[in-house]
């Protein structure tokens, strides 16, 4: 059972979340939980290092941040003790959590589970730490942005547990965002990789890391609600899923910027260079179209990196401008993403097509395009997002019309 930040925001929360682990424990099952810090203590830690000094030591960051994670396993382990549950917090570098040396961002290696198996044995509760584990240098580590929900998985897939339930302050996963389309609806199963490609695309459930973590190691996950009590959404193999969409969601990104080079050399290793800069810069690119002027031997180049990467990007590209021999570095933030999304894609034909006929429909261009064998993206004015996404969730037949 994992819980996040909102989930454990306060004494009573936390209460609230004692009483969901009571109700597995009293089922007889063998219970681990993993927590997040309290609900903006992580941006708060964050914002002290900052403060304390521009440069900062990232073994020092994770031995601050770090502590968020330390107060939430010890009032929840409190609470259920006093409502009669036997339970025991862990920190990462008790169990332990066994991590590379990359501060900040780690990698987990490996899990030592022994002691928390035998902890089940005598009818023990583990209360995990989220978000941390210890380096090869006996330093405490953190793993980064979605860090707690990736300890879930792999503790769940180190233990050959069941399920691996996330509880959030949503109750499943759906069809788009509700706050957009109201029509939309909530997914009883999805498979491992439409929830990879959702999450990948702007779906902000789940975190990438943690559901290709799952999908390696055949992890069942559950997203459900910390406040509501309502059957949630299973996260499984294709082989669990009974009947397959074309479609299964329509995921959306405003975290988008494009950049277009103009007029750069038609020669090999011109493309190298661009997006060698970029990952010098640590800034990633997604999608990439190129045109090429026969007249001139010159081409154009458009890609997107994310919205707060621009400037940096810009910055790169500018200090390379001679060596491409580019003759403009344009760039436009008010840009956006917008995804279709199935397993069902693979065996239908015609689905690009449609979202290409709807959006032509509503009078919005498309600038750059990007597909996979589950996905297509479309990379259109930001203005007319909500637009699209509304459009789209009704033209492959996602709406919930008792919502209507």
């Amino acid at each position: 059972m994992k819980f996040g930040g909102t989930s454990v925001a306060d004494l009573d929360r936390i209460r609230n979340v004692a009483k969901r682990v009571k109700a597995e424990y009293d089922k007889g099952n063998e219970v681990a939980v993993v927590v997040s810090a309290m609900s903006g203590v992580t941006n708060q830690l964050v914002a002290y290092c900052q403060d304390a000094g521009e440069l900062y030591d990232t073994r020092e960051y994770d031995t601050i941040v770090s502590t968020g994670e330390q107060v939430t396993v010890g009032l929840l382990s409190i609470v259920l003790q006093g409502m009669g549950v036997n339970a025991r917090s862990w920190l990462g570098w008790q169990l332990p959590f066994r991590t590379d040396n990359s501060h900040g961002n780690a990698q987990i290696k490996e899990i030592n589970t022994s002691e928390i198996e035998e902890r089940f044995k005598e009818g023990q509760v583990a209360v995990m730490a989220g978000f941390q584990g210890v380096s090869p240098n006996n330093r405490i580590a953190t793993l980064g942005r979605g860090g707690s929900d990736t300890s879930a998985v792999a503790l769940a897939a180190a233990m050959n547990a069941d399920r691996c339930d996330i509880y959030t302050d949503v109750d499943g996963v759906y069809t788009t965002d509700p706050r957009i389309t109201p029509k939309a609806r909530k997914i009883d199963r999805i498979t491992y990789e439409e929830m990879l490609e959702l999450a990948s695309v702007g779906a902000k459930v789940l975190q990438t890391r943690s559901v290709s973590m799952a999908m390696r190691y055949n992890t069942r996950l559950q997203v459900l609600s910390s406040f509501e009590d309502k059957p949630g959404t299973l996260v499984c193999g294709e082989d669990e899923v009974m009947e397959e969409n074309i479609v299964t969601g329509i995921a959306y990104s405003r975290d988008e910027a494009k950049i277009t080079l103009r007029g750069i050399s038609d020669n090999p290793g011109i493309a190298s260079s661009i997006f060698g800069a970029m990952g010098d810069a640590a800034i990633n690119v997604d999608m990439i179209v190129q045109t090429l002027s026969e007249e001139n031997r010159s081409t154009d180049m458009s890609f997107t990196v994310g919205r707060a990467d621009l400037k940096r990007a810009v910055n790169a590209l500018e200090a390379i401008r001679s060596k491409i021999n580019c003759d403009a570095i344009e760039s436009d933030a008010t840009v956006a993403k917008v995804s279709v999304v199935g397993v069902g894609m693979r065996s239908h034909a015609g689905v690009a097509q449609r979202m290409f006929a709807t959006l032509a429909d509503k009078g919005i261009n498309i600038q750059l395009i990007s597909t996979s064998e589950i996905k297509v993206s479309v990379l259109i004015a930001e203005e007319y997002l909500e637009l699209a996404v509304r459009s789209l969730h009704t033209a492959y037949g996602l709406d919930n019309e008792e919502a209507a």
